[in-house]
């Protein structure tokens, strides 16, 4: 029986997912490091957070309302993220890109 890497075979797939899923954990990090640190805070590790998040945040900011506080808004684009995944995994499986479940 040949065995084949699904990662590597599904690459087109696998990879965007892992990266909105990455970027989505990441916002959940932040939000969580909001509970101790300011946005503008000296402390790398929400440095990193804030670096790695406010391009994806300034690029949901306008589907988003504009009277949500900055913690709503990283949750919604949270929602949005995970909207996406949930779109991409769909579309991968009505094309039939996907690899099929094992029986």
């Amino acid at each position: 029986m040949q065995t084949t890497n699904t990662f590597l075979a599904y690459w087109y797939y696998t990879f965007p997912n892992f990266l909105l899923a990455a970027v989505m954990y990441t916002i959940i990090g932040r939000v969580l490091l909001s509970l101790f640190f300011d946005s503008d805070s000296k402390n790398y590790i929400m440095r990193f957070f804030v670096r790695v998040t406010d391009p994806v945040i300034n690029f949901f900011k306008p589907v988003t309302p504009l009277a949500t506080a900055p913690v709503v808004l990283w949750l919604f684009t949270f929602v949005w993220l995970f909207f996406i995944r949930v779109a991409l995994l769909y579309a991968f499986l009505l094309f039939g890109m996907l690899p099929a479940r094992p029986v």
